[in-house]
């Protein structure tokens, strides 16, 4: 699994080699009518990084200062504007393609222990029996012990067919255990589903990422199928979802608009060069019925996750349901560097259908909720008293219960999934409920 988790790219792929054309000869263009002063700024970092080199206490490497100068150059421009080496790079990509070659194992690090957090369903690390809590000791014979997640990943990542051995200390287990594995691709979900109750689904994007769009289509064919071909509702899930890929956020929100009731357009954005200006809308194909829906959202959602939440609000096809969202209304395209770097630069802002703009703003939920812990309360002292507790009830036409007044605890509450115990699904949950009731009795 990946280690860093970058809070990334609302890529405009397609523009990305007019976007390097333009930067290079807009530089140009624009410094020299500026009467000259872009030659003064040149001419005082070259006379700073002179002053470095020959006069700082230490010697400094040169590609170091220049990549701290980028740094420093991007990062007065905005917090997501970066310039990413060529490892991050690389992660970056593998985590948007949602595939690479590995074992299939998340990771994590404990008091400096390899700590398998969970093998991922179907991959070599799962066949092979891992399990969560497993420490790796070895990687191919070499220790792990000071290692860094992102050098144990980069160990046991490699091409499909490839040979590792991991070292194995698990609890309960007197000896090592040696595990020879195989190499595969391996894929990575940012999509889960299932069933609240008969009828309602739940669907819990994380990121979004190439084939986001895929796998919601097949999640909610899961749900049909599981729901006798029918769903009442659907709750979706954009809590602590960081964004991903603009086309993944389009793919998805199109699933759910852009029928014969609305005008299909789910996003703009709007930038200074014409390439960054553009409108994306739903495309023609397979649109969901118009079942009632909420989208769950938080602080922790944002850029691509804000994009499906605005755009089923202004088109009225969802309610938002939690608390405001982060508000990253930015762009950014990804430009491909020499030596495989890469630069992550701001290019445009956008806007939900209506015009909104989400930049420092955020979505406003509907209804909000907040993140609350539910318990089952077991009051001992609780009375319930009805009416056939009473001495001499009058009875209904199938009377069977016990005459006098009996005391009763409260009914044990059955156990639940982790869903039906979140606060804010099971408030979505009723929600929906709600929502049909009230269709029944009005007749909708």
């Amino acid at each position: 699994m990946l280690t860093t988790r970058m809070k990334i790219t609302l890529g405009l792929v397609a523009t990305i080699v007019v976007l390097a054309l333009g930067v290079a000869g807009g530089w140009r263009s624009r410094g020299e009518a500026g009467g000259g002063s872009g030659g003064a700024s040149l001419k005082l970092f070259r006379e700073v990084l002179y002053h470095i080199r020959t006069s700082y206490v230490e010697e400094v490497d040169r590609k170091k200062l220049l990549e701290g100068a980028v740094n420093g150059m991007l990062a007065s421009l905005d917090p997501h504007s970066a310039y990413l080496p060529p490892e991050p790079f690389t992660e970056m990509k593998v985590e948007m393609a949602g595939s690479f070659g590995g074992l299939g194992i998340e990771i994590t690090l404990k008091e400096g222990k390899l700590i398998v957090v969970s093998p991922i369903e179907d991959t070599p690390a799962w066949r092979a029996g891992l399990r969560s809590g497993d420490h790796i000791a070895k990687i191919d014979g070499t220790p792990t012990r000071g290692l860094t997640i992102t050098e144990a990943v980069k160990r046991m990542r490699g091409e499909k067919g490839t040979r590792v051995t991991l070292t194995i200390l698990r609890e309960g287990e007197a000896k090592l255990l040696v595990v020879p594995l195989v190499r595969d691709v391996i894929k990575t979900r940012s999509t889960r589903a299932r069933t609240l109750e008969p009828g309602y689904g739940y669907v819990r994007i994380g990121h979004f990422q190439e084939r986001t769009g895929e796998e919601l289509a097949a999640a909610l064919a899961k749900l049909r199928k599981e729901n006798g071909g029918n769903l009442r509702g659907l709750v979706l899930d954009l809590r602590n979802n960081p964004g991903g890929l603009l086309d993944a956020a389009v793919s998805v929100a199109g699933r759910f608009v852009g029928d014969r009731l609305d005008n299909g357009l789910i996003v703009y954005t709007e930038g200074r060069e014409h390439y960054a200006s553009r409108k994306f809308s739903a495309t023609v194909g397979e649109k969901e019925p118009r079942y009632p829906m909420v989208i769950l959202i938080n602080g922790g959602s944002a850029s691509a996750s804000e994009i499906v939440a605005g755009a089923l609000q202004d088109h009225g096809r969802a309610v938002i349901i939690g608390t405001p969202s982060f508000g990253k209304g930015s762009v950014q395209t990804v430009i491909p560097m020499r030596d495989g770097a890469g630069l992550k630069l701001t290019t445009a802002r956008y806007f939900t259908p209506k015009g909104r703009s989400i930049q420092a703003k955020g979505i406003v939920p509907d209804i909000v909720v907040e993140s609350a812990e539910l318990k089952a309360v077991k009051d001992e002292q609780r009375e319930d008293f009805h009416e056939k507790d009473l001495d001499n009830h009058l009875g209904g036409e199938s009377d069977t219960a016990p005459k006098g007044g009996g005391k009763k605890s409260a009914a044990p509450v059955a156990a639940a999934d982790d869903a039906k115990k979140d606060y804010q699904v099971v408030r979505a949950l009723d929600l929906l409920k709600g929502w049909n009731a009230l269709g029944t009795v009005t007749g909708r």
